[in-house]
């Protein structure tokens, strides 16, 4: 089940770690600003230690939490954007966040072009341009149930995933990500990702150590020759007999992560067998036969058995009987807008990995397929928070030490004047934390099986025959 915009990092964290310009090598006229050549970004190049040491954990209530850190944005400027000046781009592209950030941030030294500070946001970009801005990043927290490593040799690593941790950095995860904390907490890196796991998926996945293994699991992939094998559990008496749904499937948004049954979509195919049902719900084994974007979630709902607890397709914004047989009546914006406005009257907006920032943003990340438009990480790393008065950015400016932010009381979890960034809204912004009840939802990955290999994971609890809701 991949989520949507969990696509793979072409190298070091994807765009972000683009190599920084080379010297200038030759004599400038007067008033000439060096632009340096473009540099490619080397590709199957792991994250390291350096990425891991820009923060730490911390465990809360349930929580496993990431102590807020300073991160450089990094990108080289876009086709669109040459010719055009800086100022104009961030009013342009970046409309969720006021010029008074971007002001603000030039004269506290935050925005460097081609490793220069910005002091003028006037200034005209030209193409291969670098621009980096140093951003404060706060990360939603994840459910604190450790990874657990189910096999391991000396070409795969095959680990149970907790619900609510996505695969690899994507939006505003990246520490609490598998990829990260596997990197940091069991010393795993350089991991080639075979197959996905939707962010509030749990169970087996599985990674490659070398490049030779996953392209040999690659062709078996595309020969079929891979059976996954979930289990859920879903409201309602679920038919005894074999299901089989072979509706189409097509993404709604990748912004918020919605897909839904349409004509248009994409061919598929998940077969159904319902192992139990104890009077509310039942338990369904689950066969996707081809692995679109919530495959298994979108099938179900369709066929009136949502998961019981799925924060996107067992909502009450899909009408009074929850999306089954495809019938919504509504159009696409008006169902994106009922299902945000509903995590947002429950304060629940993290569980969608998504923040009042990505929504006031201009575009969808549907588009992000093409390279000349910005990926969701870029767009939440370039807009930057809000100005609430001019004391905070002299405050900022007498305090130009940019750390992790590391205090005594960070070992408590609790926040302290020292960790919070002036320029920063989300650090002057009380959210209320998820229960770790919320983080879990009841589609489980169980069995993963190739042509020589095959892994499984314990039935989790709320699977079991007699569970009660």
């Amino acid at each position: 089940e991949p989520g949507p915009g969990d696509k793979e990092p072409q190298g070091p964290g994807d765009r972000e770690e683009a190599a920084a310009p080379a010297p200038k090598k030759r004599r400038m006229a007067a008033g000439e600003r060096y632009v340096p050549p473009p540099r490619k970004l080397s590709t199957g190049v792991s994250f390291g230690e350096v990425h891991f040491a820009e923060t730490s954990y911390y465990f809360e209530g349930g929580l496993r939490k990431v102590r807020p850190y300073y991160y450089d944005f990094r990108t080289y400027c876009k086709g669109r954007w040459v010719g055009r000046s800086l100022l104009h781009v961030f009013s342009t592209e970046f409309r969720s966040q006021p010029l008074a950030y971007y002001r603000a941030a030039a004269r506290a030294g935050r925005l460097r072009l081609n490793e220069e500070p910005v002091r003028d946001l006037d200034i005209v970009l030209k193409n291969n341009d670098f621009l980096r801005n140093t951003v404060h990043r706060h990360e939603p927290p994840v459910t604190a149930q450790p990874i657990q490593i189910l096999a391991e040799d000396e070409e795969v690593v095959v680990v149970d995933k907790p619900s609510s941790l996505p695969v690899h950095p994507c939006g505003r995860f990246r520490h609490n990500t598998v990829i990260f904390i596997l990197g940091k907490e069991h010393h795993l890196k350089e991991l080639h990702t075979i197959h996905r796991l939707d962010r509030m998926t749990s169970g087996v996945l599985m990674f490659a150590k070398t490049t030779q293994v996953s392209k040999r699991i690659d062709e078996q992939v595309r020969e079929r020759q891979l059976e996954k094998e979930y289990v859920c559990r879903v409201v309602g008496e679920f038919p005894e007999h074999e299901v089989i749904c072979e509706e189409p499937i097509l993404v709604v948004s990748y912004k918020v992560g919605v897909c839904r049954v349409d004509p248009k979509g994409k061919p598929c195919q998940t077969i159904f067998q319902r192992l139990s049902y104890n009077g509310k719900s039942s338990v369904v084994r689950c066969l996707p036969r081809t692995g679109r974007t919530h495959q298994i979630r979108v099938h179900l709902q369709y066929l009136g058995h949502p998961i019981v607890n799925d924060p996107i397709y067992n909502m009450e914004a899909w009408g009074p009987e929850r999306g089954k047989g495809g019938k919504i009546h509504k159009t696409d914006e008006e169902l994106l807008k009922a299902l945000v406005e509903e995590h947002r009257s429950k304060q629940s907006l993290d569980i969608l990995g998504i923040s009042e920032e990505d929504l006031n943003s201009s575009t969808d990340s549907k588009e992000c397929g093409d390279s000349d438009t910005l990926d969701p990480e870029e767009r939440n790393d370039l807009a930057a928070r809000p100005l609430n008065s001019e004391s905070n950015l002299e405050m900022l400016e007498k305090n130009k030490e940019r750390g992790s932010c590391e205090t005594q009381d960070r070992q408590r979890g609790e926040k302290s004047w020292e960790e919070k960034d002036p320029l920063c809204l989300e650090c002057k912004v009380t959210r209320r934390d998820p229960s770790p009840k919320e983080l879990v939802m009841y589609l489980h990955a169980l069995r993963y099986k190739g042509a020589d290999f095959e892994y499984c994971s314990k039935m989790p609890e709320w699977a079991m025959e007699d569970c009660e809701e």
